[in-house]
């Protein structure tokens, strides 16, 4: 709908002096002077943003609206106006940068609420639910950011063949690792002849148990414990390995073909292109499963089918089974801590720990913006459909990829690497977006100086051994 702004005026502001309105109601806020970034759900006619500009000139200002409206104070702002409610999240992560949540503030125009009602919940919801994502994702940063950087130069040494892909017609099919694989396991090994699997490395066990075997595996997971799962893909598997390098990755994988995936950001540009290595383009995604289904995207232009892709709690089941995870437990278990017991706190957990229910929410809201040749097997909390894979395929016969030898010389691979890090970093019209991508990983604030950044560079960089 569009409403008329003499009609927004009676119904949002004062009829007698709005602007006055909007600086009592800015200063009743007691807003912190370290917000950089406002969000305003459904301001009206934008009395606020001079307001905030004055007291805040340094702060970014984000509008969103329930409506087509236009106002004056938003000359130059980014700007959503009437919108689909899951064009919001993709607007947000465009114009918002990189920070702690904490720097953010959203700010309602609480005269909106009973004017747009429904529609400005959603709106609010939406904003809501973008920042508990993005804090999530900092904290991970803040714990795993160096890790990140270190497992990028040590998986250097690793790369000795990669791999090159070619675009097909056949569908493919994404596994992850929740319970609702088990379901669809006798249906994937049906259609393994005629699709493409690719499968996140902690659904590698359960696709080997039932005798199915991926065509490509794939991991982004930066910590320590993901290299459980990388030990049993190792013994169960031969396929070729898609992953992010700031992945953890065992020494066992140095004769293994990589696909290297890029984050897209401005150090791995500049790393993978002053070595000549191949790679993918796919931002990073809160969960690889997201980052399988990009991937899924780029390698054809049939169907995808997913698989295990739960983000939920199925009793006290939080994973397929077998899973990699589950021998630490059994290990322990005893009488005084059966197995059960443990597969119980670990499920309270899980659910009270609520990162599941965020990644579920803005998986739904990712479904949207993606192709709609997308579909679920064997069931799955984020899907509405189920088992549509009924479908008869021709049996595959294409190469989808192909081996490329890295030449490389292993004592200078990460010495070269380093020097073109540094190097960009001391180039003025890159050293901006270097320091601060680096900052981010390295740092809990982005105030560091280029040359302490140099220094823990080379240090990470140059230094072999255990990580």
């Amino acid at each position: 709908m569009s409403v008329k702004p003499g009609i927004l005026a009676a119904q949002l502001h004062s009829r007698y002096n709005p602007q006055s309105e909007a600086a009592r109601y800015i200063d009743s806020l007691n807003l912190s002077e370290q917000i950089k970034v406002f969000i305003l759900i459904e301001p009206g006619l934008g009395y606020i943003i001079p307001v905030l500009k004055e007291k805040f000139p340094d702060s970014k200002i984000v509008v969103i609206h329930a409506d087509d409206i236009q106002s004056e104070f938003e000359s130059g702002l980014p700007v959503i106006s009437g919108a689909d409610i899951n064009e919001i999240q993709v607007f947000l992560e465009t114009q918002i940068p990189d920070i702690d949540a904490k720097y953010i503030r959203i700010i309602e125009w609480r005269p909106s609420v009973n004017f747009y009602k429904e529609a400005y919940v959603k709106i609010l919801s939406q904003a809501v639910d973008f920042i508990k994502r993005m804090d999530a994702g900092k904290r991970t940063t803040a714990v795993f950011g160096k890790r990140w950087i270190k497992n990028f130069f040590r998986n250097l040494d690793l790369i000795n063949k990669t791999i090159l892909y070619k675009e097909t017609e056949i569908p493919v099919i994404v596994t992850g690792s929740g319970p609702s694989l088990e379901k669809a396991l006798p249906i994937i090994k049906n259609a393994s002849e005629s699709c493409l699997i690719i499968a996140a490395s902690s659904s590698v066990s359960a696709l080997s148990s039932s005798g199915i075997k991926a065509d490509l595996i794939i991991t982004t997971d930066g910590g320590s414990w993901a290299l459980k799962h990388m030990y049993s893909c190792f013994r169960n598997e031969t396929a070729p390995l898609a992953l992010n390098l700031c992945a953890s990755l065992p020494s066992q994988f140095v004769n293994t073909p990589l696909l290297i995936i890029n984050d897209g950001s401005f150090w791995q540009n500049v790393i993978l292109h002053a070595l000549s290595l191949p790679s993918v383009i796919i931002p990073q995604k809160g969960t690889v499963s997201a980052v399988a289904v990009e991937l899924a995207l780029q390698l054809t232009r049939g169907n995808i089918y997913l698989a295990g892709m739960d983000f939920s709690v199925n009793g006290i089941r939080t994973h397929v089974k077998p899973y990699s995870f589950d021998s630490l437990f059994l290990s322990r278990a005893n009488r005084f801590l059966p197995f059960y017991s443990e597969c119980f706190t670990r499920s309270f957990l899980t659910r009270c720990g609520g990162s599941m229910d965020i990644y579920a929410s803005w998986f739904k809201k990712e479904l949207f913006s993606w192709s709609k040749r997308i579909f679920s097997i064997g069931g799955s909390s984020v899907f509405e459909n189920a088992d549509p894979l009924r479908e008869t395929f021709n049996k595959k016969n294409s190469v989808f990829f192909k081996e490329d030898c890295f030449k490389k010389d292993a004592d200078f691979i990460r010495k070269k690497g380093a020097a073109a890090l540094l190097n960009a970093l001391n180039t003025p019209e890159y050293s901006h977006n270097i320091k601060q991508e680096l900052s981010s990983l390295l740092f809990t604030e982005n105030n560091e100086s280029a040359a302490r950044l140099e220094t823990i560079i080379e240090e990470i960089a140059l230094k072999k051994g255990s990580l």
